[in-house]
């Protein structure tokens, strides 16, 4: 087996060529700070 046969013959972890659209992943980032802005301050802890 040669190195080729090898890495081809590996499973995909989900590398950066194979992520969504870049969009989707900032406006998901944004809501998640979002989202935990508004707990902090609910809980009072600012």
């Amino acid at each position: 087996m040669t190195a080729h046969t090898a890495a081809a013959a590996r499973a995909r972890t989900g590398g950066p060529k194979t992520d969504g659209p870049k969009i989707l992943e900032h406006v998901m980032g944004w809501t998640l700070v979002v989202v935990v802005a508004m707990l902090v301050v609910r809980l009072g802890l600012l």
